[in-house]
């Protein structure tokens, strides 16, 4: 069993923290445009939706222990009597968690996608009630003794690729054991029938997500973010969004 109060809570909120994502082309930093430079992939290609909402972790311990986070801090640990409210992760993922089974050994992160509500402005593409809902889409395994290198070696190794993320079955496995949404599989694609081009892309996230699958309500406006893109090892893993591809087509048409 975990002592909580014996953890560094620093180092724990580095270690278990969800790193980037690159855009499946590359992102110009001049101008935010989209380059001609798509991520390459190999063998089969999940497609995900990609949910506009706020990026949060339960960060799971032997004995059950948990603790809330969001993207980039901690907000509650189990038995709290005062937890943040930042952005109403607290109040939708507590319930979740208290359920969640811990893990034997080590540390077990879900990260899930809260949205809807007031979260971000793009709310009400999902729900016309203010509903709040929540989607996993990736989970990791973290060994207890992470937390006892220095907090710069913790960062360098999380930005390295160090934690050690469920795998395309294992998630769907994690997601069915616990009785979790994950965010929806779209189609799974021969890397070799990607597009390449910038237009043929905006095409493509038309073609497999004309609208979002995740609405919470009938009022919801669906229009979806846009796509993640991923091996089914999760070796590769990228991001297409919508508003990258027409805003950089838009500028190209101006020229």
């Amino acid at each position: 069993m975990t002592d909580l109060r014996a953890i560094e809570l620093a180092a724990l909120n580095s270690a278990t923290k969800y790193p980037s994502i690159a855009t499946y082309h590359e992102l110009d930093p001049k101008n935010g445009n989209l380059l001609d430079h798509a991520t390459v992939f190999t063998g089969n290609v999940y497609l995900t939706e990609k949910v506009d909402g706020t990026n949060a972790r339960i960060i799971s311990f032997p004995g059950g222990d948990y603790v809330l986070g969001s993207r980039e801090e901690l907000l509650y640990a189990r038995g709290d009597l005062i937890g943040n409210p930042a952005l109403g992760i607290v109040d939708a993922l507590r319930p979740l968690a208290d359920r969640i089974t811990p893990p034997d050994a080590g540390i077990r992160v879900h990260y899930l996608e809260v949205y809807g509500g007031k979260i971000t402005g793009a709310s009400r593409e999902y729900t016309g009630s203010r509903t709040v809902g929540y989607r996993l889409f990736d989970a990791a395994t973290i060994p207890l003794d992470t937390l006892d290198q220095p907090r710069a070696a913790i960062s360098s190794w999380r930005e390295e690729s160090g934690q050690r993320f469920h795998t395309e079955d294992e998630l769907a496995l994690t997601a069915k054991k616990e009785n979790i949404e994950l965010t929806p599989r779209l189609a799974t694609i021969a890397a070799s029938n990607l597009p390449t081009g910038i237009e043929e892309t905006q095409d493509f996230l038309t073609r497999h997500l004309a609208t979002t699958h995740v609405a919470l309500d009938d009022g919801a406006g669906g229009r979806p973010e846009g796509i993640v893109l991923r091996t089914t090892t999760r070796t590769v893993i990228a991001k297409a969004r919508f508003q990258d591809y027409q805003r950089t087509l838009k500028r190209r048409a101006k020229h």
